[in-house]
């Protein structure tokens, strides 16, 4: 009897077998539904064999094979073992999690959908179907089921012409094998009078770029794209792209954050009219997410473009993989299974042989690094792509000299009232949402604090409201100190809604608008505000990191940056890293047309190292010190880390576990032969109580990949021994935070 290995989405890394009757290696990439205890669970079909070391009287069977959809291919089980292994997280819940919410369900996935051409055809299973198994009083049945004979290809509308009752029947085949249903994209209408706007001449940078690329086309190459803002990476890759698409390959596009993906989208769509082109992001709901997951797999879309989660989409065709802003930290998932979207797509580049792109006018320290020793390829865009589009012009302002009540200097304020005389636009950049940080009694230095988190409560003012941004807590606005009854409390420091209101008194007949997390919440805010933006119906813009990204604005003419200074002096090693790439994003959102574009940053340092690389827009000089700094320290990327995260609703549970873990460590390192394992003490977290929950990990590191990747793999054996249901823990390889 045939045995089915499956992966379930469960925390325990390996796979369990099951009987399945009719069964096959074809079966191998589908899901399945099996008992588990009292329960029901989906899996993946891992393996098909024909022994099991499980006794016959305790072997369950599997309830349901799924085949409503195409198995998932080998290469995307590679992907998910090497994830697994990689990352030290079960193997199943890789894979399930990584699937579409509706294809996790217990039920046949089944959609309608207006978009879609819906094809059916006979299985290598259905073509073995005895028909004498079909009652013969079944005359649509059997119509149905000649029509398919052979290798006919039916549609919905054909099929409906056999009964009504036909679709219904065949979804039924499709839940048991019988029948392969397709989803073709259906491409919109062309009209071949109108003619396309012609392409834009490429810089004598962006065409060394696209030919140094093209030129090595059909195999792997990590190319790192290190363009200024505004040198036109976009067009690079839409030149590759089109390259891809004249061999009839595919594209995977990853973007940081799903804010940049309707600008992207329409970029896209605008150029590739005859393509079919989907979207994933968290944006979509569950069907959105399917229907584009079926075209991407069935290989009806030939461009795909989202978000981290899209690394895992089958991609039968794919021919060229982009990775745009490389460098943001948002490619890291920061929960669960604790992956690097970008080094993913690279793992898959190299697993179909074939280029990817990594674009950033601040690229990574790791791909620079990189870069420099040799194993990626360099590319340079040095200058903007447009004609006479210069570089900001960066100053400091001197906080010192200064002073300023508002927050917004005189100088500031000066710039700001000179672009709306120019009917320009003005972009102040302040990254903290609210109204202010902290809110403070001013005789008992009272202050608000989160009861479930190591964190204050941010005043949102209009709301009469305080709110934590780490667990979502809300709570009203005090009248009194609630510790000793002064009503005299006050809102220190400054946020988007603060700057709002400043603004709005010193410039009453400008057109104000804030751009952040709380601002976008509903549904196509987003792009209402990108075409408000481009309408020119904004004279003045706040925003926080939501505007630093990917985002052109012609018009605007001024960037002022405020409360940049307290990321100089973090305890995160990578703080000056993420600074420099934020600021430097940020300016770069100033003069990307015609209209000469200024950065103004007011700043109590105006000598430090950081800001005079920005004003020079020397990004080499300073990602060079920042190395040289790491090398001594022996920081990234001259060595490999990892973290044990733990957290318990106990601090002193915390505590003994993590203990416990650097023992083990210590016991393991001192039995292996190979010693290049640095185990450190453990330390609190940064954010020491998350909702509700006490913090502490525990950092693992060394100068060899392979070694750290050992020891991992043998502590993390030890490590699931010792864990209670008291301790929920993680294994973070490649940290980003702390």
């Amino acid at each position: 009897m045939p045995i089915l290995r499956v992966a379930l989405s469960i925390p325990i890394d390996t796979l369990f077998d099951y009987a399945a009757t009719e069964a096959n290696r074809s079966d191998i990439g589908l899901r399945v539904c099996v008992p588990f205890g009292p329960k029901k669970l989906i899996g993946v079909i891992w393996d098909v064999c024909s022994e099991t070391e499980i006794p016959a009287d305790k072997l369950k069977s599997a309830i349901i094979i799924f085949r409503d959809i195409q198995p998932l291919p080998a290469d995307l089980l590679a992907l998910f073992s090497f994830c697994s292994k990689y990352y030290h997280h079960p193997l199943g819940m890789v894979a399930v999690n990584s699937l579409p919410a509706k294809m996790r369900g217990l039920k046949p996935v089944t959609f309608k959908s207006e978009t879609q051409n819906v094809v059916y055809t006979l299985s290598e299973y259905g073509r073995q179907i005895d028909k004498s198994v079909i009652p013969a009083r079944n005359t649509v049945m059997h119509k149905l089921l000649e029509a398919l004979s052979g290798n006919a290809r039916l549609n919905s509308q054909e099929a409906r012409k056999i009964s009504l009752r036909t679709v219904r029947i065949l979804k039924q085949w499709v839940a048991e094998g019988w029948v392969e249903e397709k989803h073709c994209k259906t491409l919109p209408d062309t009209d071949d009078s109108v003619k396309k706007p012609p392409l834009p001449e490429l810089t004598t940078e962006q065409t060394a770029a696209v030919n140094a690329v093209t030129m090595q086309f059909d195999r792997f190459n990590t190319w790192l794209l290190h363009g200024v803002t505004g040198s036109g990476k976009t067009e690079v890759y839409l030149r590759l792209i089109a390259k891809a698409l004249s061999t009839n390959k595919q594209t995977l596009v990853l973007i940081p954050e799903i804010n940049l993906t309707p600008q992207l989208e329409s970029v896209f769509r605008a150029r590739f009219t005859e393509t079919a082109i989907v979207s994933l992001h968290s944006g979509l709901n569950d069907t959105e997410r399917l229907r584009g997951w079926l075209q991407a797999q069935q290989g009806a879309a030939r461009v795909i473009l989202g978000t981290r989660l899209a690394v895992f989409t089958p991609l039968p065709d794919l021919g060229l993989v982009i990775v745009d802003e490389e460098h943001d930290g948002s490619f890291k998932q920061q929960d669960g299974l604790r992956y690097s979207a970008r080094d993913l797509a690279v793992y898959r580049a190299k697993q179909a042989q074939i280029p990817v792109v990594l674009g950033s006018a601040t690229p990574s320290l790791e791909s620079y690094h990189k870069a420099l020793a040799g194993r990626y390829h360099h590319l340079r865009l040095n200058h903007r792509a447009v004609k006479n589009a210069a570089l900001p012009r960066i100053d400091c302002i001197d906080m010192r000299s200064e002073k300023s009540k508002t927050g917004l200097t005189a100088h500031l304020i000066h710039a700001i009232n000179n672009c709306l005389s120019q009917q320009q636009q003005s972009l102040i950049f302040i990254n903290r949402r609210g109204y202010a940080p902290v809110l403070l009694c001013r005789s008992c230095g009272w202050s608000a604090l989160c009861q479930r988190c190591s964190s204050r409560l941010v005043v949102h003012l209009r709301d009469k409201k305080l709110s934590c941004h780490h667990c979502g807590h809300r709570e009203d606005f005090p009248y009194a100190c609630p510790h000793c009854g002064d009503p005299d409390i006050k809102p220190f420091g400054r946020g988007t809604q603060r700057i709002e209101d400043t603004l709005s008194e010193l410039f009453p007949a400008a057109r104000i608008l804030r751009i952040d997390r709380d601002s976008i919440s509903r549904k196509n805010a987003w792009q209402n505000i990108l075409h408000a933006i481009h309408r020119r119906e904004v004279d003045i813009l706040i925003g926080t990191q939501l505007l630093a990204k990917g985002h052109d604005f012609p018009n605007l003419a001024l960037v002022g940056i405020l409360d940049s200074d307290i990321s100089l002096f973090s305890t995160d090693f990578r703080a000056g890293e993420r600074l420099f790439a934020q600021l430097m994003q940020v300016s770069g959102r100033a003069g990307r047309a015609e209209i000469a574009g200024r950065v103004l940053i007011q700043t109590e340092y105006p000598g430090h190292p950081l800001y005079q690389a920005l004003q020079r827009h020397d990004y080499d000089v300073l990602a060079q010190n920042i190395l040289a700094e790491r090398k001594m320290a022996g920081f990234p990327p001259y060595v490999f880390q990892a973290l044990l995260r733990a957290e318990a609703h106990s601090l002193s549970i915390v505590n003994d576990f993590l203990n416990a873990a650097h023992k083990l460590a210590r016991s393991i390192t001192g039995s292996q032969k190979n010693k290049n394992i640095e185990i450190f003490d453990p330390v609190s977290a940064t954010m020491a109580r998350l909702k509700g929950m006490e913090r502490a990990h525990l950092l693992v590191q060394s100068g060899s990949r392979q070694s750290l990747q050992l020891f991992l793999a043998n502590w993390c054996q030890q490590l699931n021994a010792l864990a209670s249901h008291k301790i929920r823990w993680i294994l973070d390889v490649d940290p980003l935070e702390f």
